[in-house]
């Protein structure tokens, strides 16, 4: 039997982002840094963090990633998100339970355009000749801090990234909806490099990921490229299987 997400959707819908138009136009990111941490994490909490549309993956994941965008249409900024590894039917995606950012208009742009349910924090990225540093910082404590480590140059096309997935309230047919909407981000690779993760602090809570327990790390890689954040093309009803409830904008 596949196993679904027991999330209790409901409880979320309160402060989730609202998209009252799904017609944006494209984002165009030239020149992003991309820091990609995977994590093994405890199954206790697997199902819990899921909405009944998706399956956890097996063994269980979060993605921990912070992009450092110098240039976009809401200027520049620094965006660190939590994605729980799943599937929607048979589509690898990452479920992002919160995100972070340093720019109050990009971090509500991001929100009314793409869904994400971005908040105002401090959040740094930090390439060096030995290792790439991010952290997130919220109200004086640190929620997040990790580190690539010993990186070396590899393929351009050996990185590869999921699509994410966001909770929000959407309007459709004059109604305000729950949906998954999907983001799925297209990345023109320049340079990537692969090394060790490291973990220093991770704060579930502040992430809205209660349970997630990064357990083992299983890869990391960081990437310069030009980053397109595309016109809105799926929504998924998060109450329903996805193979039976994704729907094109």
């Amino acid at each position: 039997m596949p196993l679904f997400g027991t999330l209790d959707v409901k409880s979320r819908l309160a402060d989730a982002p609202l998209l009252e138009r799904l017609d944006t136009e494209p984002w165009e990111l030239p020149g992003a840094e991309v820091l990609h941490l995977l994590y093994e994490i405890d199954d206790a909490a697997m199902q819990t963090l899921l909405p009944p549309a998706l399956h956890p993956t097996i063994p269980p994941t979060c993605h921990l990633v912070v992009t450092r965008v110098p240039e976009s249409p809401a200027g520049p900024f620094v965006l660190a998100q939590t994605r729980v590894g799943c599937r929607a039917g048979a589509f690898q995606r990452g479920l992002v339970t919160r995100a972070f950012c340093d720019s109050p208009r990009a971090a509500s742009e991001l929100r009314h355009r793409f869904g994400f349910d971005v908040r105002p924090a401090r959040v740094r990225l930090t390439p060096r000749y030995d290792r790439v540093e991010a952290e997130v910082a919220l109200d004086g404590r640190r929620v997040l801090a990790c580190e690539l480590v010993d990186p070396l140059a590899i393929g351009q096309q050996d990185v590869r990234y999921v699509d994410v997935l966001n909770l929000a309230r959407v309007v459709r047919e004059g109604e305000e909806r729950a949906r998954l909407v999907q983001v799925d981000a297209v990345y023109a690779i320049h340079r990537a490099d692969r090394g060790r993760p490291m973990l220093h602090a991770f704060e579930a809570d502040a992430w809205r990921a209660e349970g997630l327990i990064p357990r083992w790390a299983v890869s990391g890689s960081f990437s310069r490229a030009d980053l397109t954040l595309p016109r809105l093309r799926f929504l998924v009803d998060p109450l329903r299987p996805a193979f039976q409830a994704t729907e094109r904008v």
